[in-house]
């Protein structure tokens, strides 16, 4: 249940996000509306490790070097959904955005890459995929 509540949230904040940093990227600029975020984002996480959970970096050297460039995607990511949003509005660029997750996800689950233990794909997950595709392309008529 956990789980769900967190995944819910992350949903909801993705798209509060999109929005807010649409709005800030018509003042000042997408690339810097990306560094701001970034830096907020950053400052965040910096004060609940640091006071809320007490955390611990003596884990970082276990973790390898490719896997630490994961913040850089997060800059992507901010950049993309701006645009996209200037562009095509929130709940086509939100929907547009779970395809394209869903469709990596697809593809990490079956080939198992980044150590993700491999899942088979089925029919019904195909299909599931496919009616999102069919919903966002009437979303976007």
């Amino acid at each position: 249940m956990k789980g769900l509540i967190f995944a819910l949230l992350g949903g909801a904040f993705i798209t509060l996000q999109g929005v807010a940093n649409a709005r800030i990227s018509q003042d000042i600029g997408t690339w810097q509306t990306a560094s701001i975020t970034q830096l907020t984002g950053f400052l965040a996480a910096l004060f609940v490790l640091t006071f809320a959970v007490k955390g611990q970096w003596q884990g970082l050297s276990r973790v390898r070097p490719l896997y630490l460039i994961g913040g850089t995607f997060g800059a992507i990511v901010v950049f993309g959904n701006v645009t996209a949003i200037h562009f095509i509005g929130v709940t086509l660029t939100v929907s547009a955005m779970l395809i394209a997750q869903l469709a990596m996800t697809f593809l990490i689950d079956r080939n198992g890459w980044f150590g993700v233990k491999k899942q088979k794909m089925r029919l019904p997950q195909l299909i599931g995929i496919t009616m999102m595709v069919a919903g966002v392309m009437i979303l976007g008529w």
